[in-house]
């Protein structure tokens, strides 16, 4: 049967590993997907790396018969909610994400009801069956585009308060109801962690991800998604940087800007479910075709409408910007 995934992975058994992928992604006629806060060697060997919006597109385009998504359930979800004839599959089936676990259809539904008539803006982190009770949904990338784009002034937004509490200081002229879920890899980092890497790195910018509270954005010199710290980093004149966001951001940075040094504010910065995938669990998954992640057609219907609503938003925003 051969090694167990979870074996700690010396440089001999990398390697097969490595080769024993890209055999079976050719057998099996795969395209592997992966996070930017995934491992090291996960992302190197993905076909296609990036944030929640550019995979939520890159998705859509792929014409792979088998998607392998190396991210956590809800990514995976919205592959399939997407891409209903293919197969997805997650390599981990325990990866999954607190933050959507904090908001359930029946919460969703109690709130709706005490602010009826009021647009649904849901993150992308987040079940199928909330999405698909959604008005519309939103990355990190595109989530002020997103709520800008509605007409009404009073919009509820699930499940952040972090990301809905930053929307709400770019857009003024809204009432952003929150509900009360968080990361809790963002939300863990303490303001004095910080100040101490600004102090121990003083010509560093520091760049934040908008999970985080605003405690910490307070003291951003730039505030995105992954996507949008990469940008950032690749436009900026700074040559160092403090990385505010899950560790594995780091890696990609560092590959991309190899003149310039990034450092990590804190050991806590670090999601355990992302960092389940390994080498020897995607090559199980290959192999074995596990574990597939399928949306039932009623949910994936409703919930496929809020996502292309999203990806509207996010072609128009893409092409004012070309």
């Amino acid at each position: 049967m051969g090694p167990n995934p979870r074996v700690s992975e010396d440089k001999n058994y990398i390697e097969t590993l490595k080769k024993k992928i890209s055999r079976l992604r050719k057998e099996k006629h795969a395209v592997i997907i992966a996070h930017n806060y995934e491992r090291p060697e996960i992302q190197e060997i993905a076909d296609i790396r990036g944030d929640s919006l550019e995979l939520s597109r890159a998705v859509t385009r792929v014409k792979a018969k088998v998607v392998v998504f190396c991210g956590v359930h809800f990514m995976a979800e919205t592959a399939s909610i997407l891409n209903p004839d293919k197969k997805i599959l997650l390599p981990v089936k325990e990866a999954g994400c607190p933050m959507a676990d904090m908001i359930t259809l029946p919460k969703l539904r109690d709130l709706k009801k005490l602010y009826p008539g009021v647009p649904v803006v849901c993150y992308v982190n987040s079940s199928a069956a909330v999405k698909g009770e959604s008005d519309i949904c939103c990355t990190s990338s595109n989530a002020v585009e997103v709520v800008d784009s509605l007409s009404s002034r009073e919009v509820i937004f699930v499940p952040d308060q972090n990301l809905g509490t930053y929307i709400q200081s770019k857009l003024r002229q809204k009432k952003i109801i929150l509900w009360e879920g968080f990361c809790p890899t963002h939300m863990r980092i303490s303001e004095d962690e910080i100040l101490t890497a600004k102090k121990q790195h003083p010509k560093a910018k520091f760049i934040a991800h908008p999970e985080c509270p605003q405690r910490l954005l307070g003291h951003a010199d730039y505030i995105g998604s992954t996507s949008g710290m990469l940008a950032y980093v690749q436009h900026s004149n700074g040559n160092e940087f403090i990385v505010g966001t899950e560790l594995g951001m780091i890696y990609r940075l560092q590959q991309e800007n190899p003149g310039k040094k990034f450092y990590c504010p804190s050991e806590h910065f670090l999601c355990a479910d992302m960092k389940l995938t390994t080498l020897g669990w995607l090559a199980h998954s290959l192999e074995n075709g596990v574990f597939e992640v399928k949306v039932s057609e009623p949910v994936r219907k409703k919930a496929r409408r809020s996502l292309d609503r999203m990806l509207a938003v996010g072609s128009k925003k893409s092409g004012r910007n070309a």
